[in-house]
């Protein structure tokens, strides 16, 4: 099955939209004929897979696959090589009282903490993110956004996390942001790269649909909702919407390209519902953190709790498990 590794992302842009030079009247003809979100049926069928009851064997592989899909994630500016540590140390051993706990797919710091987060995962198979490109606002040049990945990549970084310019975006001017996709991809070298929409600010269900297939154009692995800097973050019918985008441009590339909702996920309760739309709309294929993770931190906390009480009968409580989690994570 190929990825978007594989491919170089302008040709590839102008094979399918048809054209011999890719411009930006060719992607905004090729994105507004995307066919349009029905908004009140997205929404429903948001809140049918939200009532959805699973019984107990399968809610407990939910939350170990939930538990290994974490991206486990400290962003403040106040973050220390201290914070980081614990971090690390939180995801090789989730629950000290149960080694058979899984581990979170990755750790996701800020560039200048990737060395720090590498050194103190001594090698274990779990990944460092780091955004860049200026996150989370993305206001900065081209130049400054490919240092900001090289420096990341250069200091260990497994996977980037990249923000679009909402700005290009919202005023149509696409070809723009696949150009900064596609450079940026090319400065992850053998890194995979998170593309993050800011779906909050992006309006319409329209607008998230055209940034997914403008970011998986471009040569994005992932597709992200958001920074987890602004509200709303991620919400399930976005989510739903994106999904729908990676099973559709499987069906028209081969290709497969993860998602990654981020921000205000906090509860077992919730990750299940994703889980729940991930097999409804993407399919099994995507039920894996190869393809599908969440941003997150304090999630981590209640499924440890949860996980518990299906194992023990008992339920420890909130502050059994320490959160240091930032507030939208």
């Amino acid at each position: 099955m190929s990825t978007a590794t594989d491919v170089d992302p302008t040709a590839r842009a102008r094979d399918l939209l048809g054209v011999s030079r890719l411009t930006n009247q060719a992607l905004t003809s090729w994105l507004h004929g995307l066919p349009g979100v029905d908004q009140v049926g997205c929404e429903a069928r948001a809140a049918a897979l939200g009532t959805r009851s699973i019984k107990t064997t399968s809610k407990a592989w939910a939350i170990d696959t939930a538990i290994s899909m974490i991206d486990l994630t400290t962003l403040e500016g106040a973050d220390t090589p201290g914070k980081v540590r614990g971090l690390a140390a939180k995801a090789l051993v989730p629950d000290p009282t149960d080694m058979s706990t899984p581990r979170p797919a990755a750790l996701c710091v800020y560039g200048d903490m990737v060395a720090v987060a590498k050194d103190a995962l001594g090698g274990a198979p779990i990944n460092v993110a780091a955004v860049a490109t200026a996150f989370p606002s993305g206001r900065a040049s081209m130049p400054v956004k490919l240092a900001d990945t090289r420096d990341a990549v250069e200091a260990g970084a497994d996977e980037i996390d990249m923000v679009i310019d909402r700005g290009a975006f919202l005023s149509g001017d696409y070809l723009t942001v696949f150009r900064e996709i596609a450079e940026v991809k090319q400065a992850c070298g053998s890194a995979r790269l998170k593309v993050i929409m800011e779906t909050g600010e992006l309006v319409t269900y329209d607008n998230v649909r055209r940034a997914s297939w403008l970011s998986m154009l471009a040569g994005g692995d992932f597709i992200k909702t958001s920074t987890g800097k602004i509200s709303p973050a991620a919400t399930l019918p976005v989510t739903l919407v994106m999904l729908q985008a990676v099973r559709d441009w499987h069906d028209t590339t081969g290709e497969m390209v993860g998602v990654k909702p981020a921000g205000g996920i906090r509860t077992s309760k919730d990750a299940i519902k994703f889980l729940v739309a991930v097999s409804e709309v993407a399919g099994e294929a995507w039920l894996t953190n190869e393809w599908f993770r969440f941003g997150a931190s304090s999630l981590l906390n209640d499924l440890i709790l949860q996980r518990q009480r299906m194992h023990t009968g008992a339920y420890s409580g909130g502050d059994y498990v320490a959160d240091d989690s930032p507030s939208l994570y």
